[in-house]
């Protein structure tokens, strides 16, 4: 863990932005299209967590952004590539663009000022989306990066910001993913390399001291 100096450095907010990744009502909220990555998200505190820094980082200028994933009605321009995909078709619950599925699930609130970013394909919040050129315009150097999935679109996030020149931090109680014990090995032994691993509280504790 990096110390309170460290940390309040790399998180400094006039260069760093809090990024939340498919805290949405079909994959975190009641009647989610995934229920056991949402009961995860919410009994390991993981959901609240992401709440907790998202008005932190309100209170703090710090700029949010929140990464949606949603298909059109009609399935045009969706990835079908994968197996992942595929079965996402044939789920109940569809995350079809305005419905109350891609809306973001509380108790994280969505601020005036925060961008919300949806992509309607592929697996990365920041692959092929705005997210990266929002990032450079507001002069960000540090992607604190929070939300779900610990299996795909965590590690996506991640590996896709450093490999754009950003210095990623994740509070790893902030991230959930299935089987629960997957996100803290996935930590571990793969975000840890490429990564600064933090807290929730640590970064409480340099937004609001």
């Amino acid at each position: 863990m990096p110390s309170y100096a460290q940390l309040r450095e790399l998180l400094d907010p006039a260069t760093t932005a809090l990024l939340t990744v498919e805290c949405q009502q079909g994959v975190v909220g009641t009647g989610s299209a995934l229920p056991e990555l949402a009961e995860e998200a919410r009994s390991s505190g993981a959901l609240a967590n992401v709440a907790r820094l998202v008005s932190a980082a309100h209170r703090s200028g710090v700029q949010v952004l929140h990464a949606v994933a949603e298909r059109r009605p009609d399935g045009r321009g969706a990835s079908h590539n994968a197996r992942l995909f595929r079965a996402a078709e044939r789920l109940p619950v569809q995350q079809l663009s305005g419905t109350r599925a891609v809306r973001i699930a509380p108790p994280v609130d969505v601020a005036e000022e925060d961008f919300v970013v949806r992509r309607l394909h592929g697996l990365s919040p920041l692959a092929g989306t705005d997210v990266d050129p929002l990032l450079r315009n507001i002069g960000c150097r540090t992607l604190l990066v929070t939300g779900v999935s610990a299996n795909v679109a965590i590690p996506n996030a991640v590996f896709d910001a450093v490999n754009l020149g950003y210095t990623a931090v994740v509070p790893a109680d902030a991230i959930a993913g299935v089987p629960a014990d997957y996100t803290p090995a996935m930590v571990r032994n793969t975000l840890a390399l490429v990564a600064t691993i933090t807290r929730t509280e640590d970064v409480l504790g340099v937004w609001n001291p």
